[in-house]
């Protein structure tokens, strides 16, 4: 089995050093946490999160290479290798797929606005002619309100009909859970092996109950405990009271920037100030915003214990 396995994944968050490369070895003993203590079943680095497409291009070709070293899991990692050059793309899927790593979560090509379904078939269709390998599993990732170039149904469909297991799932950020239910009833969700993640843990169960493979979100850096305790919840009193817990956290995040946010707790976690560096444009929480984000974790008893 290639394909990654199904659950809670973290949009993993990237430590940047001072000159704006990527802190590689920072990175895998975090992924490492996320994995273990942090409560995800897997990662995805180097989505938008992760800041992927400020990662400099060196950086992010050697990272799968660097992860295999390390011993990650080859089927709990999906490496985030979207780029709006269809070469890009291909030479950081082939960079992951040379290291094991046979799962891409992989952005349409986002510079140029309104591409017809022929056109985004056709960037697909040349990653996957140029990987040549029967066991890549792509992940589409729709994300209109950050890439632009939204995802269709009928273009999903299209690609699973030309392409068969290849095209392994998609991960939805629209934030609309009934964008998400069109794409896994479209596909038949994990019933037909299609796995459809939504972005906000919020639909943990939404999703899970209609066929979805789980969540892959970007404040599961923090929260992933709870929504592993919401998911095993048994349906009824015990299963709502943890949703609760997993909507509560999941709005106190959504008050900030997400990444800044994400960053912010994780250098307050590990002692470590250098997780808050973000790449410009984007830029850290301000001095307000930390007063307030500490006040809302200390509020629901969420404020990480700082390491010595």
């Amino acid at each position: 089995m290639t394909k990654a396995i199904r659950g809670i994944y973290a949009a993993a968050i990237s430590p940047f050093n001072a000159d704006g490369s990527l802190n590689t070895d920072l990175l895998i003993g975090y992924c490492k946490h996320l994995m273990t203590d942090g409560g995800c079943d897997g990662v995805a680095p180097t989505g938008t999160t992760g800041e992927g497409t400020s990662v400099p291009m060196r950086d992010r070709l050697a990272l799968p290479e660097a992860f295999a070293n390390a011993g990650i899991a080859k089927d709990a990692v999906i490496f985030g290798t979207g780029a709006p050059s269809a070469e890009d793309c291909v030479a950081l899927t082939r960079s992951a797929v040379d290291a094991g790593y046979m799962n891409a979560l992989v952005l349409p090509p986002y510079y140029y606005k309104n591409p017809s379904d022929d056109g985004l078939f056709a960037y697909y269709a040349n990653l996957i002619e140029k990987i040549g390998s029967d066991d890549l599993r792509i992940y589409l990732y729709h994300f209109p309100q950050m890439s632009a170039v939204p995802l269709s149904v009928n273009l999903v469909l299209r690609l699973r009909k030309a392409f068969g297991g290849i095209i392994a799932g998609l991960k939805d950020s629209s934030g609309d859970f009934e964008q998400s239910r069109a794409f896994i009833e479209a596909t038949d969700g994990v019933t037909d092996d299609f796995d459809v993640y939504p972005s906000s843990e919020a639909f943990l169960w939404d999703g899970l109950s209609i066929g979805s493979a789980g969540i892959i979100s970007g404040s599961t850096n923090v929260f992933a405990n709870g929504v592993q305790a919401a998911k095993a919840a048994p349906e009824g009193a015990a299963r709502d009271a943890a949703m609760d817990v997993v909507r509560t956290a999941r709005a106190v995040a959504g008050k900030y920037p997400l990444m800044a946010a994400m960053k912010q707790i994780e250098a307050w976690r590990s002692g470590k100030d250098l997780w808050t560096r973000m790449t410009p444009p984007l830029v850290p929480l301000t001095a307000e915003q930390r007063s307030s984000l500490r006040a809302d974790l200390e509020a629901i008893g969420a404020m990480p214990a700082t390491k010595a």
